[in-house]
């Protein structure tokens, strides 16, 4: 029978989600690693000046924290859905 419809554009509504936090993050080839984390994105950058906090916050981030290349966006419960979307993208 398939999915209700919500759930795909729920499905849709996260993966332009990562997408948009790919960018935020400097584009793919910028993220080293990534891994959800309750309601954080925890990744590995190599090049943290290439991120977008203002990026981040327009694609639904509620904070991001950086520490040298370890960068967190705080997302919410989406977190480890993202992730995954992320590392399939990578």
């Amino acid at each position: 029978m398939g999915r209700p419809t919500h759930a795909k554009t729920r499905e849709k509504d996260m993966a332009s989600k990562a997408e948009k936090i790919v960018a935020g993050l400097g584009g793919i080839e910028n993220i080293d690693e990534i891994e959800g984390c309750i309601t954080r994105l925890r990744t590995e950058v190599h090049d943290p000046s290439k991120v977008d906090e203002a990026a981040l916050k327009a694609a639904g981030a509620h904070g991001v924290v950086k520490m040298g290349t370890a960068i967190q966006v705080v997302i919410g419960t989406d977190a480890d859905p993202i992730a995954a979307d992320i590392e399939d993208m990578m």
